[in-house]
């Protein structure tokens, strides 16, 4: 008789268990208590926030790839991460529909062992092709999951491009789900350049993997990762033979070379969409 206490207590707890919602596993459908915030980044948003943008109409998502690998002695390492942190954001504004997904950092580098290619320089992570188009199927399938109807590949680097082509080839066999869209037109640096040569910047490459172009846009996102304060101090705010003085002016010219990267980023994706 001593037992019986703890048995009804037990089942008790079971019994009030089985009929009370699991906090961590709350409905899909259960309504947002709070309003939304303002932004495309979809690792910004909470759940409910995500669910609701797609039902109202966010049937676009875009993946972009970056990496992590050596750009010369003044950028950081993750160089393509914070450019693509300025590009998608304003890509997916000018879209109106899209929202962004969690930037894909780690790419093909090279070799890892023996090290080949950016792999020979410290702080560089590579992947394997195989590795890269696996992570990349995953995402691209769980965002067909929830819903997304077109779902936009784009890179910010010539390693990432021909695994991309590979998962949309791929996914889109399956018919099952969103339609995946390989950006081209998004990876068109000549053009970048073309485009400022004729706004009167004109460089002399000095043998680094740098520019004016790439500092002006991660100026624009983020000084510190262009080294701006360093270099002032040592008398070497520069590149490519460009002064990179005043930092306001060259911040601008960051956001002009969003804007119209973006601006033919939107064009594209709106052309195979339609298709």
């Amino acid at each position: 008789m001593f037992y019986l206490p703890a048995i009804s207590a037990i089942s008790l707890l079971m019994s009030t268990l089985a009929v009370t919602p699991d906090p961590v596993n709350p409905d899909p459908d259960t309504l947002r208590p709070i309003g939304a915030v303002d932004t495309v980044f979809i690792e910004d948003m909470t759940w409910m926030e995500v669910r609701d943008a797609i039902r109202g109409g966010k049937d676009t998502v875009i993946v972009a790839t970056g990496g992590v690998e050596q750009n010369g002695p003044y950028l950081v390492t993750g160089k393509h991460n914070v450019v693509l942190r300025g590009t998608t954001r304003a890509i997916a504004r000018k879209l109106g529909n899209a929202l962004v997904a969690p930037l894909v950092p780690f790419v093909p580098e090279g070799e890892i062992d023996p090290p080949t290619e950016h792999m020979r320089y410290p702080g560089t992570i590579s992947v394997t092709a195989a590795t890269y188009e696996a992570l990349l199927s995953d995402i691209c399938a769980s965002l067909r999951t929830h819903g997304f109807k077109h779902i936009v590949l784009i890179g910010d680097s010539g390693g990432n491009q021909e695994g991309m082509k590979a998962v949309v080839v791929k996914l889109n066999k399956k018919s099952r789900g969103g339609q995946l869209h390989y950006i081209e037109e998004y990876y068109n640096f000549p053009a970048v350049g073309k485009w400022l040569e004729e706004q009167g910047i004109h460089q002399v490459p000095e043998g680094l993997h740098d520019d004016f172009g790439m500092t002006a846009v991660m100026m624009s996102v983020d000084p510190q990762s262009v080294r701006t304060a360093q270099r002032i101090a040592a008398g070497n705010f520069r590149i490519n033979g460009i002064d990179l003085a005043p930092a306001e002016k060259t911040i601008q010219w960051g956001k002009r070379i969003i804007n119209y990267r973006a601006e033919a980023a939107a064009k594209a994706i709106r052309t195979a969409v339609r298709k």
